[in-house]
């Protein structure tokens, strides 16, 4: 019976890595050469892929909001068409087929800011996560679960039962005091959509080229 269970546990963590193995080599192919970034090597990008810190979750994204966090900056990877119908408050919308596009390079290349992906799980924004840290982009950041989690977490988060210690239910009143503040109620039948508010952004300075010193 042990065995049986530790063969199904072994089993899942196999999965897992797998399928990490398999998106983090879906991202090496799908890049172009010329844009790779040699100094970044296939042991660094697995690393930082398994690590869990890449993640953050809805309520530690709603407090940085709610408190106006100006360490970071949220960038939805969706099309424009769900950008538009719901999103977060003063996020930007760089659709993943556009994501390399050098027109929005300046918002993801830059080091005043956290960048924070999400789209609506986290399919698309691990891709784009995983393309702009082959580039050799930093201070990149997942929403865990995407939107869809912002919704059950944050706009209508599950009510603890009896039995649940007392942080259960601190944590419960703060996400309904997190959803009012959004706009949305847990009965609320209707999304707002955000407004946009665009942040100064500044680019990295890239190195010049010395030239060459003598001659005429």
């Amino acid at each position: 019976m042990i065995n049986r269970k530790l063969a199904k546990i072994l089993s899942k963590r196999y999965i897992i890595l797998a399928s990490m193995l398999f998106i983090a080599a879906l991202g090496l192919v799908l890049l172009p050469s010329y844009q790779k970034n040699e100094n970044i090597t296939a042991e660094n990008l697995l690393a930082k892929v398994i690590n869990p810190e890449r993640y953050i979750i809805s309520d530690v994204l709603a407090d940085k909001i709610i408190t106006n966090d100006p360490s970071i900056i949220l960038i939805d990877v969706r099309e424009v068409d769900e950008f538009t119908k719901y999103t977060l408050p003063n996020a930007i919308n760089i659709p993943l087929s556009d994501i390399l596009n050098e027109d929005y390079q300046g918002y993801l290349d830059q080091d005043r800011y956290n960048v924070i992906l999400f789209s609506n799980e986290n399919f698309k924004a691990d891709q784009a996560w995983l393309l702009l840290n082959r580039l050799g982009y930093s201070n990149l950041h997942v929403l865990n679960g995407g939107i869809n989690g912002w919704y059950h977490t944050i706009l209508n988060p599950p009510k603890p039962t009896e039995d649940m210690p007392n942080e259960a239910y601190e944590l419960y009143n703060f996400r309904r005091a997190a959803g009012l503040y959004f706009g949305v109620g847990i009965k609320a039948k209707e999304r707002k959509v955000a407004k946009k508010v665009v942040k100064k952004i500044v680019p990295k300075q890239k190195k010049k080229k010395r030239k060459p010193e003598g001659g005429c």
